[in-house]
């Protein structure tokens, strides 16, 4: 600290009657200003000269993206023995029910009895029964039946809870349709 005998005297600078005195700043404010200005050369060398880092809006693309790529990998590798352990959880065959009303019910039926598509509650399937090979038929459809590829408008995950949901409605044996396609051969 400044000594009281420098701190307020008056220096001999008299500027149209205004007086000035030694009042040095303190050493707190002097550590943080000198503190900041180093920082800002660091940062700038960080950030500006080396290239070494991203600015948040960078790191928020960067992770949104990272996000993205991981929930596809995570819904994407799936196969039978978990669909159909899906099919057995009543949290996603419930999500998968909300899918199959918005998106299925104008050509399969409010129970998946057929309509304009085929009867998905009978044994007879036209592209095949397994759990993977329904997937495949959501996710890319069947052009030459008018079957929409529901890949570009659902996720993975809401196309593995609709599959999950269409295998509940299997064998079901609801009235509808006529069958369509080969008998499928698996236990009902």
């Amino acid at each position: 600290m400044a000594d009281e005998t420098e701190r307020d005297q008056e220096r001999d600078h008299d500027y149209d009657g205004i007086r000035e005195y030694n009042n040095p700043l303190p050493r707190w404010w002097l550590l943080s200003f000198f503190s900041t200005v180093v920082f800002t050369f660091a940062y700038w060398g960080y950030y500006h000269v080396l290239n070494l880092g991203m600015f948040p809006d960078q790191a928020l693309v960067h992770q949104n993206q990272m996000t993205a790529e991981l929930k596809a990998a995570a819904a994407g590798h799936v196969d039978n023995a978990q669909l159909i352990s899906m099919s057995q959880d009543p949290d996603i065959v419930a999500a998968g029910k909300i899918v199959f009303f918005q998106a299925c019910v104008a050509c399969h039926g409010d129970r998946g009895q057929g309509g304009i598509g085929p009867n998905l509650t009978d044994r007879y399937w036209m592209h095949g029964s397994s759990p993977m090979e329904i997937r495949h038929i959501i996710s890319h459809g069947v052009v030459e039946k008018g079957m929409t590829a529901w890949k570009s408008v659902l996720s993975e995950q809401k196309i593995n809870e609709l599959v999950a949901f269409i295998l509940t409605l299997k064998n079901t044996a609801i009235p509808g349709k006529a069958p369509q396609g080969v008998l499928d051969h698996e236990k009902p």
